[in-house]
């Protein structure tokens, strides 16, 4: 090892981003628990089947992107690419089909095999939730609803865009794909060696393609719309309706389709350009024959995840955290510590200025952003009392020791 560096696409968060990172998992898990969803939180690792079979062996994810590896028993074991396969995979463990409709929100690392790039990383965190059990298309409405309440509270509702699409119900899709197979059999020579493997066992995924080739080929394709069944129809117009009377603003895009393979009806994607390059911050959509594929009982199913390392490049100001006490011994450290250990007992946030002068002590002060510092002198000590000093303001006072917890307080 020729220096002590993290892996590449993989980074440290220090206090400041962590506090950034953590801000925006508390504001999503907050606005999910009004919306009467429970944390879920499930293994980093599952066998590697959870995710090669869920997630289609044709999908880029899948051939490319996954951290699979053998453990010491010869198992095959992948870390999480995604939050959706290891849910489902905990409703079928836990025998959880006799509690429907369920509501889950999830947070935590996800790890892909991708070229970094701003805001991609191959350890990267997400939020996400579940709602599983329900058929109805208001729950694509409530779950869409979530997501804009959650970039709203964050603020930056105003710097993305709701694009929205559907797949369509079984018998779309079946109808669709031998007509995008036509379609795309055309230009079987000319499209990308991935593309020409995926045309015969899944032609969807050419949509999906990223070679600037297939894009042009692709701009020409019939549209799912034109495949749909009236049902299938009728379901997405329930749910663009349903988002209109909420007052969620959202563009239609004929040619969104979700990454992976197991999504029906409505697929959604808020994007952004403040970024750089149009990016995806939050995606999700409907997936009703996942957990039947999985081996469990079909349970229709929808959701989303976000990126944390995106919203939080997009969120302009994070709150600042609580400002502490610096509590600065000027003799008896020991003193100083139980003096520190009873104002944390009463609630309070301390930082114990442990070494060098009274300079470097105020200076440790101000680089914590410390709202008061209690200084213990000797001379203080004798009369049983401290100081008190305000370091937005420059007064100080003395103070009886034992009123201290009290008088600060009252100034807090």
């Amino acid at each position: 090892m020729s220096s002590l560096q993290p892996v590449r696409g993989t980074h440290d968060l220090l206090p400041d981003d962590s506090r950034r990172h953590r801000w925006v998992e508390e504001i999503a898990f907050a606005a999910a628990r009004r919306y009467g969803f429970g944390e879920i939180s499930t293994p980093i690792f599952e066998f590697t089947e959870v995710f090669s079979r869920t997630l289609g062996e044709t999908s880029d994810v899948v051939t490319k992107e996954m951290y699979t590896f053998a453990d010491r028993s010869g198992d095959s074991l992948t870390l999480r690419p995604e939050g959706t396969a290891g849910v489902a995979r905990a409703f079928i463990s836990n025998g959880l089909a006799q509690s429907l409709p369920l509501k889950l929100f999830y947070r935590g690392p996800m790890f892909r095999h991708e070229r970094p790039q701003k805001g991609r990383l191959r350890q990267f965190h997400q939020v996400g939730v579940e709602l599983l059990g329900v058929e109805s298309p208001l729950a694509d409405v409530e779950v869409i609803a979530l997501a804009w309440r959650v970039l709203s509270e964050l603020g930056v509702a105003g710097k993305v865009r709701l694009e929205l699409n559907t797949l369509g119900d079984a018998e779309s899709r079946l109808a669709y794909r031998d007509t995008l197979t036509t379609y795309l059999s055309d230009f079987r020579t000319a499209l990308s060696e991935d593309s020409r493997n995926r045309l015969d066992r899944n032609p969807l995924r050419v949509l999906d393609s990223k070679d600037e080739g297939d894009r042009k080929i692709v701009e020409g394709a019939p549209l799912m719309g034109d495949s749909l069944t009236p049902a299938a129809r009728e379901f997405f117009h329930t749910v663009t309706d349903g988002l209109t009377q909420l007052g969620i603003p959202f563009v239609t895009n004929p040619k969104l389709v979700r990454g992976l393979d197991y999504y029906c009806h409505t697929a959604f994607e808020f994007t952004t350009t403040a970024l750089g390059a149009q990016g995806t911050v939050l995606a999700g959509g409907r997936y009703d024959e996942l957990i039947a594929q999985m081996g469990g009982t079909r349970t229709p199913g929808i959701g989303w995840a976000a990126g944390v390392e995106r919203l939080s490049m997009l969120v302009d100001e994070v709150p600042a955290g609580v400002r502490p006490i610096t509590v600065i011994p000027m003799g008896d450290s020991l003193r100083a510590m139980a003096v520190a250990e009873r104002l944390r007992r009463a609630g309070m946030t301390v930082d114990l200025g442990y070494t060098g002068n009274m300079k470097k002590r105020m200076a440790r002060a101000d680089k914590v952003n410390a709202r008061f510092a209690v200084i213990l002198g000797e001379e203080e000590a004798s009369r049983g009392a401290v100081t008190i000093r305000d370091l937005d303001g420059g007064l100080q006072s003395e103070v009886p020791l034992a009123s201290l917890e009290e008088h600060l307080g009252r100034l807090l």
